[in-house]
Parts: structure tokens; sequence; C-alpha cells
């Protein structure tokens, strides 16, 4: 019986992972465009946010993981709270303030995310 419940846990992994890194809930046929200082920023796995105020609206935006962040030349610095940055990405489908970021700009320099 414990092999079985193990194998089970096993077996549900890839399937928990592919739910969260799952973009179906962002509405990738409406693009939005949020320039604004950077109030926080949280640089961790699975995969970095930002907060930003624009217009009195508060977002949340999804960030890549770190490493895809570092690797594509936005390492943590780059978006310090206080700087300001231009993000261009998606809304979510469920909540009206979070979108998931395909591009930021920040210091004159762009880095693609995808």
């Amino acid at each position: 019986m414990r092999q079985i419940v193990i194998a089970a846990a096993i077996a549900a992994l890839p399937a928990a992972a592919l739910a969260h890194h799952g973009w179906s809930s962002y509405d990738a046929n409406t693009v939005l465009t949020v320039t604004a200082p950077i109030l926080e920023m949280r640089y961790q796995n699975p995969h970095g946010e930002l907060v930003m105020e624009e217009s009195g609206k508060r977002w949340l935006i999804v960030l890549a993981p770190p490493s895809r962040m570092e690797s594509r030349g936005l390492p943590r610095e780059a978006i310090a709270v206080g700087k300001t940055a231009t993000v261009v990405g998606y809304p979510s489908r469920n909540t009206p303030t979070e979108m998931r970021a395909e591009r930021v700009t920040v210091d004159g320099k762009t880095v693609e995310l995808r």
C-alpha cells in the first residue's frame, strides 16, 4: 500500500507543476502597458513579482523565474524598488489588478521574458 501511495504522489508532481505554470488564466489577446515606479519587488521562485501603481490602480505583475530573468539580462538590481519601469504584458482573466509580464523596460534597457 505504501508503494502505491508513493507512486501516486510522484505521478501527481508533473500535473501540479503544469497547473502552476499554466498561463491560460491570462488574456494573451489583450496587451497592457504599465509605466510606473516599482513599489515592491520579489525576486523569487517560482517567479518574480513587481507591485506598481499607475493612475491610482495598483498592479501585481507576475514575472519570469529569476534564472530566466538573469539569463536574459534582468538582474535583481535592475528592478529595484523606486526605479520606474515599463511593463508590457497580459491581464489576468480572474484578477483585474494582475498581469503577466512579457517585456520589461528599465533604465533604457528592454528585456523579453518569454
